[in-house]
């Protein structure tokens, strides 16, 4: 053993795809775990021959550094590992000790090794390490057998130049970009279950995030912005921390229901977002709108409604979950954490003046038309003018 501090693997996944542009990329997935992991002490973070290595005092416990780690966007696979020289008497002894911790800790009774020769030029090839390897712990735990095709335990030794790695598990990250390679985008945030996935699938291509969040105060309550600030607590665990952008809609909500037809309401309001997102995105140095839209579920997300939506605006709209089943939002929503805060059951701006039976197939003459009934760019500006701004910090 050449290091007292517990080390791990850090594997990239679309990051390795990435050409002649694949250091930055590797630079910026650096400084991201970096990031993540300073709130330790003494962490080292390093890349090396395409891997990145991670090394930690050993009184940090592993799973802590795992967990970390693996919300990274751009991590591929996590490995806790045992580094050793590259030489076949120490590899084969690291690779003996390990597998006899392994056997303390769960129940072994086959085993397989992997070996893998990064370095070209050592003398064995990978088959032959393998074998070795594996003679070697068929002496040293002498309970133990071998089986290649369902073995109990598959060790990996990865030969390198100057060190060798001996582990046996590859913890999957999420994969994705590292955050800030993709500029940023303001995601139209609310306390449903949609929103908050919608944001960590774009910070997961890279972008990063900037919220706003519409309210109806006082028909949606104080405790409901605080579900909404929970929420986004929770994507900043992922996206590190950024503003959310709080802003009345009820001025708004009211004067449509006082001057259009009932059946429109609900996509006059949501074009009345789209404008006044626009103008925040534009004022905060978004590029692109992001929302939680999914085609069908609701009469604002039929094609006809998103097409009319989307003509009030002029920057593009990202919806990530687009083509998605709700069941797999809602099972995306529990996999990173924002589904139970999502269910309580608070109030929201797009429940309030709900109508009885809204269009679902809304034609853009016509609603253009209700509009002109309303000093629509007055009301924007009251909107903004009610604007507060919110840290989001990571919830832990």
């Amino acid at each position: 053993m050449t290091d007292d501090r517990n080390i791990f693997i850090v594997r990239c996944g679309e990051v390795a795809l990435k050409g002649m542009n694949k250091p930055y990329f590797e630079r910026m997935l650096v400084e991201r775990i970096k990031k993540m992991l300073k709130r330790y002490e003494g962490v080292e973070v390093k890349r090396h021959e395409g891997l990145i290595f991670v090394r930690a005092d050993k009184l940090i416990p592993k799973e802590d550094i795992i967990k970390q780690i693996s919300k990274v966007f751009g991590v591929a696979s996590i490995s806790p590992a045992v580094e050793v020289e590259t030489d076949m008497d120490k590899i084969n002894e690291a690779a003996v000790q390990v597998m006899l911790e392994l056997m303390q800790e769960k129940e072994i009774h086959t085993f397989k090794v992997e070996a893998k020769r990064a370095d070209k030029t050592f003398p064995i090839t990978s088959p032959e390490v393998g074998r070795i390897v594996g003679a070697k712990i068929l002496i040293g735990c002498k309970v133990l057998k071998v089986d290649v095709h369902h073995p109990d335990c598959l060790l990996f030794v990865d030969v390198r130049r100057e060190k060798s790695y001996i582990y046996e598990q590859k913890i999957s990250g999420f994969g994705g970009l590292p955050l800030g390679t993709n500029g940023k985008g303001l995601v139209l945030l609310s306390g449903g279950i949609d929103s908050p996935v919608a944001a960590w699938m774009m910070a997961k291509r890279g972008m990063l995030i900037e919220a706003v969040h519409f309210h109806s105060y006082p028909y949606t309550s104080e405790r409901a912005q605080e579900k909404v600030e929970q929420l986004a607590s929770i994507v900043a665990t992922y996206c590190g921390r950024f503003k959310m952008h709080v802003i009345n809609l009820l001025p708004i909500q009211e004067e449509i229901v006082q001057h259009c037809p009932e059946e429109e309401t609900t996509i006059l309001v949501r074009r009345f977002m789209m404008r006044i997102a626009e103008r925040v995105a534009e004022e905060t140095g978004c590029m692109m709108l992001i929302t939680g839209e999914n085609l069908g579920q609701v009469a604002s997300q039929t094609a006809e409604a998103l097409v009319v939506t989307d003509a009030s605006v002029k920057l593009p709209v990202m919806r990530p979950l687009i083509a998605m089943d709700k069941v797999d939002i809602m099972d995306k929503a529990q996999e990173i954490g924002t589904f139970e805060t999502s269910i309580q059951p608070y109030e929201d701006c797009c429940t309030v003046f709900l109508p009885k039976h809204p269009t679902t197939k809304p034609k853009l003459e016509k609603i253009l038309e209700s509009e002109s009934r309303l000093d629509a760019e007055a009301l924007i500006e009251k909107a903004i003018a009610s604007k507060e701004t919110v840290r989001i910090f990571p919830q832990d």
